[in-house]
């Protein structure tokens, strides 16, 4: 087994072909069948399809060990690197939707006037998305919510967000003063979809509180469920950094007995991040620690 095997077979997975893998890895196509029967042949199982070019289930298995060895061999560059001169390379940074409209922008800042040479590549996804995404080492490191149940990642906690009443200025909620979880009960709310975290974190606490929400709309997407609630199809439960601003005719109130949000940044058990994924990682807690101070809802883990 060496390299070239491995990247052949990541590129049929990425390119959907021999022929196209070969294009992409600058080689011809029987140099890619040839890597890729040695592999087989070694490892005595059949890790592509010949019909159809995708992966079979033991190819995929082998391609997310594949993608991991890959981003050491891009690490071991990029550290040697920063050992003599300004640290370079790429990270590739996976991020919720609701924090990534926020962070990004700001990371990209301060990235550029502390380390000009490292290049971000942001990947959006759900958090059980990216930590598959971050144990197949398709990414570096993600910002997820927390707790990430996965054996071969640990996460550190960024920052506590409060979860809001999105509510038109009309509706009797925005009258209602130090709104409870209790005082929603028998109105229609948009709300997260079943079987989500989310969803099952705000129906526990109603639960809790001896009540219950009652949905007009179930929405599986954040910002989908944000322009819901902007549309007029009621009040929604949302975390605070989706919306920092609310539009006018719209107000975000705090609910008292729901339970904070969680965010943090995970990395893989094995390995250490490369120079650049340090440096960003660094960067990063930095400006959350900043944003967090100066905004209301957002709070230190814990605090």
């Amino acid at each position: 087994m060496d390299l070239r095997q491995l990247s052949a077979l990541v590129a049929i997975a990425d390119h959907g072909s021999f022929s196209r893998a070969a294009s992409a890895l600058h080689t011809v196509q029987s140099n890619i069948s040839g890597h890729i029967m040695r592999l087989e042949r070694e490892l005595g199982v059949e890790l592509v399809d010949r019909q159809t070019g995708q992966l079979t289930e033991e190819g995929k298995a082998v391609e997310a060990r594949a993608r991991a060895v890959q981003a050491e061999m891009d690490a071991i560059s990029a550290d040697l690197t920063a050992l003599h001169q300004q640290v370079r390379g790429s990270v590739r940074l996976g991020m919720i939707g609701t924090t990534s409209r926020w962070l990004v922008p700001l990371l990209l800042d301060r990235l550029t006037a502390e380390h000009p040479d490292v290049r971000l590549v942001t990947t959006e996804a759900t958090s059980s998305a990216l930590g598959m995404l971050l144990a197949n080492g398709a990414v570096d490191c993600a910002v997820v919510n927390v707790p990430l149940p996965h054996p071969e990642l640990r996460a550190s906690p960024l920052f506590d967000e409060d979860i809001v009443l999105l509510v038109a200025d009309d509706h009797p909620l925005a009258d209602i003063a130090d709104l409870d979880i209790r005082d929603l009960e028998g109105f229609e709310l948009a709300l997260p979809a079943p079987h989500t975290g989310f969803r099952e974190e705000l129906d526990l606490a109603a639960r809790n509180a001896g009540t219950s929400l009652s949905p007009k709309a179930e929405i599986d997407g954040l910002r989908l469920l944000l322009a819901v609630a902007l549309r007029g199809y009621g009040p929604a439960l949302l975390p605070a950094t989706t919306l920092m601003d609310p539009p006018p005719g719209f107000k975000t109130l705090s609910v008292a007995g729901l339970p904070l949000r969680h965010v943090g940044l995970a990395v893989r058990k094995r390995g250490r991040p490369s120079a650049p994924t340090s440096a960003l990682i660094a960067v990063l807690e930095s400006v959350v620690t900043s944003y967090v101070s100066v905004h209301d809802h957002l709070y230190e883990p814990g605090g």
